[in-house]
């Protein structure tokens, strides 16, 4: 289980341009729970997510993971129990390193590395029948550079490296966002078969609001750091595009835009 208690976050602090995002925050994603976070731009989606990875500093408060607190853990070191697939399709692969080399370093997370050889043959097969499941010949490129792949297969090849090892935390942080509508949907359904077949606790940050009703069992908007709707169980079930649009539009009215 994963715990954010009474986090708070500031923005420039102590400046003319100082923010406070979140005052007193608190959240609790249950083990196998797959949570879709939506909201405006700036509601605080992604700090929230940079919070529980590491990316950046709280002010106040204290996060805990099955009971142990993390709040000062290094990001490197909460890699080995959260796994993050961002945006941009070139920030979760090395470009200039061949499909081989990217798995075998995706492969080897948290292990002590030493002198020698950066691939192990041995797991070629593994990897291969790894890629297979993509359904995007990519097993039969191991030697190309990824650099020279499409966004599409790099997000689907990071999504695969993120999850190659064991973790307990998968963070999706609007994976599907720079990707057009045809290669999203095969992400969004590779993603989905991914969490069940290895019962990841999820997160998954994204504006499409369709993706946020078909997927997951919990739903969770956010709106300048506060959580204005959150539904879970058979109350995500019925739930639909348009009560979430509605919510969206009394926000916008309440705001006076």
């Amino acid at each position: 289980m994963l715990e954010l208690n009474d986090i708070s976050k500031y923005y420039n602090p102590g400046t003319i341009n100082e923010m406070c995002l979140f005052h007193n925050f608190n959240l609790k994603v249950e083990k196998g729970e797959f949570l879709s976070i939506v909201g405006s731009n700036g509601s605080g989606k992604t700090s929230l997510l940079n919070l529980i990875c590491g990316s950046i500093p709280l002010d106040s408060g204290t996060i805990l993971i099955n009971g142990t607190n993390i709040t000062k853990k290094p990001e490197y070191k909460r890699i080995r129990n959260i796994g993050r697939v961002f945006q941009n399709p070139a920030m979760g692969t090395c470009p200039s390193m061949t499909i081989l080399e990217n798995l075998s370093l995706a492969d080897n997370k948290g292990k002590s590395f030493h002198l020698g050889k950066g691939t192990d043959k041995r797991r070629i097969d593994y990897y291969k029948e790894s890629l297979k499941v993509l359904n995007l010949g990519l097993e039969d490129k191991l030697n190309i550079t990824v650099g020279s792949l499409s966004g599409g297969q790099r997000q689907a090849l990071a999504l695969l490296m993120t999850t190659m090892t064991p973790i307990e935390f998968l963070i999706l942080d609007e994976h599907t966002a720079a990707l057009d509508p045809k290669t999203a949907e095969t992400i969004m359904e590779l993603t989905g078969r991914i969490v069940k077949e290895k019962a990841l606790t999820t997160i998954m940050v994204t504006h499409n609001l369709r993706y946020a009703i078909e997927y997951g069992n919990r739903l969770l908007m956010l709106h300048k750091g506060e959580a204005v709707l959150d539904k879970k169980g058979p109350e995500k079930e019925i739930l639909k595009i348009e009560d979430i649009l509605g919510k969206f539009n009394q926000i916008s009215i309440e705001c006076g835009n």
